[in-house]
């Protein structure tokens, strides 16, 4: 018998460019949630401008996690524990890679706890072969030409590939 899922959960991010690393932490959380909103912030505060604009980013993801049947994914530009209200959620799940996303994540942990503190943040550890991987380390690998292959779905390699070009 397997065991029952847990309610809603919002999974937020910038998702630029999406990276198989992404899709892992997704379709895990989607395992042990009854729904999962991955969250795509539409234009991120700590970095730059996005090479990709939000609903480019959101179909990236549809593309590779529509066939789980208990996700959806959506644009925002709210704090993410307000998105997550608004979903009814009461987890925001994270991805943490090494223990420099760590201190960055237990900030941003402290500061929803304070303003949502009935929203619990959780977080799943990389998958070994994706703890390496960063959205900004694939941007520089494409703007070199290298290989993306095991790095990102196809759909966004090619993207990648045109940008790097221009």
């Amino acid at each position: 018998m397997a065991p029952e899922k847990a309610g809603t959960a919002v999974c937020p991010g910038s998702y630029d460019p999406v990276t198989l690393g992404h899709v892992d932490i997704i379709s895990r959380a989607a395992e042990v949630f009854e729904r999962l909103v991955v969250a795509v912030v539409n234009q991120p505060v700590r970095k730059q401008k996005t090479l990709f604009p939000a609903e480019e980013r959101v179909a990236f993801l549809e593309a590779e996690v529509g066939k789980l049947a208990n996700v959806q994914v959506k644009a925002f530009d709210t704090l993410v524990v307000d998105f997550a209200r608004e979903h009814s959620a009461t987890a925001i799940v994270k991805g943490l890679r090494a223990i420099s996303d760590f201190e960055y994540e237990f900030e941003m942990n402290q500061l929803n706890r304070k303003m949502a503190p009935d929203i619990e943040s959780i977080y799943l550890m990389s998958s070994p072969e994706f703890s390496f991987l960063s959205s900004s380390g694939v941007k520089e690998i494409a703007m070199f030409g290298g290989d993306l292959g095991e790095l990102v779905p196809p759909a966004v390699a090619e993207r990648l590939e045109e940008a790097a070009r221009r």
